[in-house]
């Protein structure tokens, strides 16, 4: 029996052969484990991150639009909210004309948790920007955005 030798990244449908979504992929999964890595020391996840620099920048957001920017499903974003809620991170009120609906605020305690998360993050951006220009960086995230608003259109 013959086996073929699995490639690693960067070699053969895995490298510059691969299919584009493919790659896609293989880097979101490669960027995940780095977040995983650099928040872990802040007992945070990356989906934690991301939830708290929502809220930070979209102050009075709702879970629903938490979940459609965060890209997380609302029960995720609930469970965090909660947890986030719990550890004074944010806090919830009741919208003044929809008072169903919960508005998120971040708190002090939230803006210091974001602040020492963002220099971690800062860390993995940096790694992923080595081998760019300050041109070429650009040039991958327009054609990143184009691909997400081409999607939604």
């Amino acid at each position: 029996m013959v086996t073929k030798k699995i490639p690693q990244a960067g070699e053969g449908k895995r490298g510059e052969q691969g299919y584009l979504g493919y790659l896609l992929r293989q880097a979101t999964t490669a960027y995940r484990a780095r977040m995983e890595k650099a928040l872990a020391k802040l007992n945070i996840t990356p989906p934690q991150f991301s939830v708290l620099t929502m809220i930070a920048a979209y102050e009075g957001i709702s879970n629903a639009d938490l979940a459609r920017l965060s890209l997380l499903t609302p029960q995720t974003v609930s469970v965090i909210v909660t947890n986030l809620e719990k550890s004074g991170a944010i806090t919830r009120h009741a919208h003044a004309v929809h008072g169903r609906i919960q508005q998120l605020h971040i708190t002090a305690t939230g803006q210091e948790m974001l602040a020492l998360c963002k220099s971690c993050v800062k860390e993995v951006e940096k790694e992923l920007n080595m081998s760019l220009s300050d041109e070429e960086a650009g040039i991958v995230k327009r054609w990143l955005v184009s691909i997400a608003v081409n999607a939604e259109s």
